[in-house]
C-alpha cells in the first residue's frame, strides 16, 4: 500500500517554538494519518513501513529525519494497533528532493516474512 500525505515535516530536535505551535503540528500529523488510513486494510505483521520525506531541503538521516516523522509514526502505529517500538514493525526512513514549495510524506506499508533489524534507520 502506498499513500502520499500532504504534510510538511521539520526536525523536532532543533525546533524552538511555542508549545501550541508544536501541539497543533502533532495533532495535524496524527489526524491526517488517521483520515488517510481510515478503512484501509492493515497488513499482517511483521511489516515494513517506509516513510519518504518530500522536501526541497534535506535533513540529517541519522537523527533529524526520524524525528521529523515522529507523530506520523505514532499515527501509523495507532492504525496498526501496535506500539511504535514493536519489533514486528520495521520503520525505514528516506528522503527525496522535491520542487520548491512542494512537501509531503510517502508512506509505503508492506507485509514481510521476517522482520529482521527491526527499528533500523
Amino acid at each position: 500500500m502506498r499513500i502520499e500525505l500532504p504534510l510538511k515535516t521539520v526536525s523536532l530536535l532543533n525546533m524552538r517554538e511555542h508549545f501550541r505551535v508544536a501541539a497543533t503540528r502533532k495533532a495535524l500529523h496524527r489526524r491526517t494519518v488517521q483520515l488517510m488510513f481510515k478503512g484501509k486494510e492493515r497488513p499482517t505483521l511483521p511489516a515494513t513501513v517506509t516513510l519518504t520525506r518530500l522536501s526541497p531541503g534535506t535533513l540529517d538521516a541519522h537523527d533529524n529525519l526520524p524525528s521529523s516523522m515522529k507523530h506520523i509514526v505514532d499515527g501509523l502505529a495507532d492504525w496498526l494497533d501496535v506500539d511504535d517500538a514493536d519489533p514486528r514493525v520495521r520503520w525505514v526512513y528516506a528522503q527525496q528532493k522535491s520542487q520548491r514549495g512542494k512537501f509531503g510524506v510517502i508512506v509505503e506499508v508492506a507485509a514481510c516474512g521476517i522482520a529482521s533489524n527491526a527499528g533500523e534507520i
